[in-house]
């Protein structure tokens, strides 16, 4: 309910108003009276109402005298003069106090109506930007740790925009990676027989218990750590050494990650490996301190302690032939985004020009294209069970571990690799989850019901609960267009059929059919059609 008082020297007035005025009818309610300025000051104070009507002459303090003293105490409801005299100065003041607006007595009760019926809307547009701006903030908060989880990872991969790649727009947590040393220790677990019996939805819980597990471990040797998964085997611990001194980091590095092999090893039966990368300088290099942890473990280079398997990086070890038969760190990531998204031929293009570079390369061997296989159905299962998908209607792991089986060339590796994406991208695209199809039925259908309305992706995104990005992804894949081509062919359609109806002016259907702007109508309308609308008129 809306709040309102009236001040007014004059027990008449009050009395009139507070019967006259619809109270239900406007969902408004009386919370007090007074007739003069330091009452109603007062009064106003206590019971903080949205409207206040008052006059200006008044004994002991005049209206305009208490607007000028709530305005100071930053009051910030709507105030209506209502008086007795038209005075150019009076209305001057008022305007300078903010006064919602200023009317000459006597008034009749249809005019004051509309009066509040407009000042009431403008305050349900304000409390309903203000209940907008705070979900925002809920949603950003909510969020907020995924985006950050997000940049870390791109951050750890090599995939973030070059332009992001400054001091300026670290993001506030990481401001100090711009005056600190990092290293990277890469993990792999190792995929054995009782792994490769885990269902995703169990292989993900395991992840996540060794997160913990490094987490732990790690914040005992180094107080600045970051952690993050990489795809379905591989994770990321990147750690700021405080220290200058790099043989005691190396030290402490090495320690840590026996511990971790140890810990995981103990407390999960997973065997893992773990790789690590030299120390950067700079952040931006930590791609490449990433890539080196595990080429260290891809190479199984320098095993420090021969009963783990912990490997360091050296590039005077790796032959040219080993530098190209690794499993690059950015590409993998890369494909199992491009899954997520949905972008067959991104997906397939990445793992031609992967292969491409292994099939320029003299004998690699069946095992290594088996085991590549593996890795890389792996990344591409996990990554789509993180959207949401589960493959096990398409295939089952015994399926797939026969297959990978038959792979002894690197083009058979493509071949088969391209299959499986192409079924996998056409199922989610065409025949797709039911949920993803309802949200675009209710989309398309939305747009057909309120076209003329201002529409965009972001409006319906909240109405459907997907983040807006994550929607036009959709929309695209369901349609075959995005949302603003779609709802712009709509529109021009709809608007086709009203200027062949004749029963309006060409400016009167761009308006009817959601543009302001006649002349990019116009643009548009020509581009869509092939024809100026007013064409269309004479014909």
């Amino acid at each position: 309910m809306w709040k309102i008082a009236i001040i007014d020297d004059e027990r008449q007035v009050l009395q009139g108003m507070k019967r006259a005025i619809p109270w239900d009818e406007l969902e408004a309610e009386w919370v007090g009276e007074a007739m003069n300025g330091v009452d109603g000051l007062n009064m106003i104070r206590t019971t903080q109402p949205d409207i206040v009507i008052t006059d200006i002459y008044m004994p002991l303090m005049n209206g305009l005298d208490m607007i000028e003293q709530l305005r100071k105490e930053e009051f910030p409801g709507k105030i209506i003069i209502l008086s007795g005299y038209s005075d150019f100065e009076h209305a001057r003041q008022a305007l300078r106090y903010n006064v919602s607006d200023y009317v000459s007595k006597p008034i009749s009760m249809p005019t004051l109506k509309v009066i509040l019926n407009k000042i009431i809307q403008e305050l349900m547009d304000v409390e309903e930007r203000r209940m907008k701006q705070g979900e925002l903030e809920y949603k950003l908060m909510l969020y907020e740790p995924f985006i950050e989880k997000e940049w870390v990872r791109s951050a750890v991969v090599g995939t973030l925009e070059s332009a992001n790649q400054t001091e300026q727009i670290l993001p506030q947590p990481y401001r100090f990676w711009s005056n600190t040393n990092h290293a990277v220790i890469g993990i792999e677990l190792v995929r054995d027989e009782r792994v490769r019996k885990f269902s995703v939805s169990d292989w993900n819980l395991y992840r996540f218990a060794v997160s913990n597990i490094v987490y732990e471990l790690a914040r005992k040797v180094f107080p600045s750590v970051e952690y993050t998964e990489l795809h379905s085997t591989r994770a990321v611990l990147i750690i700021h050494p405080e220290s200058d001194n790099n043989e005691y980091t190396h030290t402490a590095m090495k320690d840590l990650s026996i511990q971790i092999i140890e810990s995981v090893a103990s407390y999960l039966k997973l065997m893992s490996r773990v790789g690590s990368g030299s120390i950067k300088s700079d952040w931006t290099q930590i791609p490449d301190s990433t890539e080196e942890a595990f080429r260290a473990i891809d190479m199984r280079q320098l095993r420090v302690i021969p009963p783990f398997e912990f490997y360091v990086y050296q590039r005077e070890a790796a032959t040219e032939e080993e530098q190209v038969a690794l499993f690059p760190v950015k590409f993998s990531y890369e494909l199992a985004n491009a899954m997520k998204a949905v972008q067959k031929t991104k997906a397939q293009q990445l793992v031609a020009d992967y292969i491409g570079e292994l099939e320029s390369q003299a004998g690699i061997r069946s095992e290594y294209v088996q085991m590549l296989g593996s890795e890389l159905w792996g990344i591409i299962s996990y990554c789509l069970y993180e959207a949401g998908h589960v493959l096990d209607d398409l295939f089952t792991n015994d399926q797939i571990a026969k297959e990978i089986k038959d792979l002894i060339q690197p083009d058979q590796l493509q071949k088969w690799l391209s299959e499986k994406i192409s079924i996998i991208c056409d199922s989610r695209q065409w025949k797709g989850s039911s949920k993803h199809r309802q949200v675009v039925d209710f989309i398309t259908h939305y747009i057909h019901e309120h076209y003329a309305e201002d529409l965009t992706l972001a409006i319906l995104s909240d109405k459907v609960f997907i983040s807006r990005n994550h929607l036009s992804i959709i929309f695209k894949n369901m349609t075959g267009e995005t949302f603003n081509t779609y709802l712009t062919r709509v529109r021009i359609e709809k608007a086709r059929e009203l200027l062949l109806e004749r029963n309006m002016l060409v400016y009167e259907v761009a308006e009817s059919v959601g543009y302001k702007n006649f002349p990019y109508f116009s643009l548009l309308f020509k581009k869509m059609t092939g024809m100026n609308p007013t064409d269309l008129i004479k014909l």
